[in-house]
């Protein structure tokens, strides 16, 4: 994947967390709950807040809408995972929600995630701080808090019932993802009928959808006659055939963690390439397909730069084919963290798609004569082959001067290659010979 589709390798944001929305009107679904007229929304025009709690299955934007609260009333957002944090965090954050009112005049929003996983006393510790308004408390669950939480938070919060997305919802949602400069800025086009798959395999999930569509960016290829690239049904099912299926281990979806790896092995994170990678085989994510994935990674992210490690995936690959599990998964693991390692290039794979939109943009031009085989005595009188230079005879076995594309095109360059690893060797020897076409008196075509 270019690596300019997605940002820097540095700071980079999933589209999911680039869609998030910065207006209610941006924010997709729930209208039950914000559309015009709702009491909540009208709170939150009116700068009103309250305590609640957000209950939905994943996805349907219990994280955003929080966040677009504390963006539009202008509270400092504070967030706490009931997974990884304890009293001791809960805490951490009533002092700084303390020292910023005072210090700053400014309130604090809550959002935790998952509230259900904290046991009693763990919810009891929010009830003073909520009662004296030191923080508005919204709390996000997917269990039925009547269940799972206290009476005494349930009695000081409202619970708000967020419903799975429709397909027009999720629709609305990719189409903006794919046009807005904050997520695809108009680079790749899908047409309807895959566009509305995509919306139905996302199971009302808006993170999934956007995900899905994420990973297809991966295979998408370049259209004829425009600079945007194209994902076909055909990409959208190698996404869905494996990828709908959530792991166990933290209900965790395929996508996001193939997602993930591709990311860290081009981040050069070895540690983050293998803990993605031993996410998925615990997983059971099928080793082969992610041999199949480290071998497309070492041409697309690191290619000519060390060339060594495609055949290392390769080996990988072979290694988990004749050995199968667990022996095989050792030699995936050494791929893995070695391409995290090697020096990065995308300059093979932005060659090869410029070339191949080229092909199928520009005119089939004819072969040049001297490059044109001539097996026969016929084609040797038609002058095929003639005036071809061989380059073994030549010195440094190098016909100065000489051309092997269309004459219409003979000055275009596909391939630069980077300022790091193999191709920096690469690059020091095109100089050269681009120096000795300069000096050739031999020409093939005088603006060379």
């Amino acid at each position: 994947m270019q690596e300019s589709l997605f940002g820097e390798q540095q700071g980079f944001r999933p589209l999911a967390a680039r869609m998030r929305p910065g207006s209610l009107d941006e924010y997709v679904g729930q209208a039950h709950l914000v559309g015009e007229g709702k009491p909540l929304r009208r709170a939150v025009e009116q700068g009103q807040l309250h305590s609640m709690i957000l209950w939905g299955p994943p996805g349907v934007g219990k994280t955003t809408f929080a966040r677009l609260l504390a963006n539009l009333s202008d509270l400092s957002f504070e967030t706490v995972s009931a997974v990884l944090s304890g009293v001791k965090d809960i805490r951490s954050i009533v002092e700084r929600a303390k020292e910023r009112k005072r210090s700053e005049g400014k309130d604090t929003l809550l959002f935790v995630d998952e509230v259900h996983r904290f046991n009693k006393s763990q919810q009891d510790a929010f009830l003073p701080h909520i009662e004296d308004g030191t923080f508005i408390f919204v709390g996000a669950t997917t269990e039925n808090p009547s269940f799972e939480l206290n009476s005494a938070l349930l009695s000081r919060t409202r619970v708000y019932v967020l419903k799975n997305l429709s397909d027009d919802d999720i629709l609305e949602l990719l189409e903006r993802a794919l046009s807005s400069a904050e997520g695809l800025d108009g680079r790749f086009t899908v047409e309807q009928p895959v566009l509305d798959l995509m919306a139905s395999a996302s199971g009302g999930d808006a993170r999934r959808a956007l995900n899905i569509l994420e990973v297809a960016t991966d295979l998408a290829e370049p259209e004829a006659g425009s600079g945007t690239l194209t994902i076909t049904r055909d990409h959208l099912e190698q996404v869905l055939q494996t990828s709908l299926r959530r792991f166990d281990k933290g209900g965790d979806v395929f996508y996001d963690q193939i997602s993930a790896l591709h990311k860290s092995v081009r981040g050069s994170d070895p540690d983050g390439s293998l803990y993605w990678l031993c996410r998925m085989l615990d997983g059971g994510c099928d080793p082969l397909y992610v041999a199949r994935r480290l071998a497309r990674i070492a041409s697309e992210d690191i290619g000519n730069a060390d060339p060594r490690a495609l055949q290392l995936a390769m080996d990988a690959w072979e290694a988990q084919e004749r050995l199968g599990s667990p022996e095989g998964e050792l030699a995936l693991a050494q791929a893995v963290t070695y391409l995290a390692l090697a020096p990065k290039s995308n300059a093979v794979y932005k060659a090869f798609n410029q070339c191949m939109a080229d092909i199928r943009n520009q005119p089939d031009y004819e072969v040049p004569v001297h490059l044109r085989n001539a097996p026969t005595k016929l084609l040797k009188s038609m002058g095929h082959g003639d005036e071809y230079r061989y380059a073994h005879d030549e010195p440094e076995a190098f016909a100065a001067g000489e051309s092997y594309l269309p004459e219409a095109i003979h000055q275009q360059r596909y391939y630069q290659p980077v300022n790091r690893g193999l191709e920096i060797k690469l690059a020091e020897k095109r100089d050269r010979l681009d120096e000795w076409n300069s000096k050739s008196t031999r020409k093939r075509y005088p603006q060379r």
